[in-house]
């Protein structure tokens, strides 16, 4: 994969279904579609924080993800 992506988490593709989709894809992209069904298992584990560190672990070289949960902007 040669592009970098950003998700805004507060938009409507950070969404838990939404980051569930972007992984699938991302993974059939990797050539990894082995791996679908136990990246959603490991995804849907646990809570939103949980799905957002298991996201960023597997796809944080292809997808920076803007405002998480917590995250204090800066407008100044």
């Amino acid at each position: 994969m040669s592009t970098h992506r950003v998700i805004d988490l507060q938009g409507a593709n950070g969404n838990a279904f939404a980051l569930l989709g972007h992984a699938v894809e991302l993974l059939r992209q990797l050539d990894r579609r082995d791996e679908v069904h136990a990246m959603r298992t490991d995804m849907m584990s646990g809570d939103y924080d949980n799905l957002i560190r298991i996201f960023e672990k597997n796809f944080g070289d292809y997808v920076t993800l803007v405002g998480k949960p917590g995250e204090i902007f800066d407008d100044e």
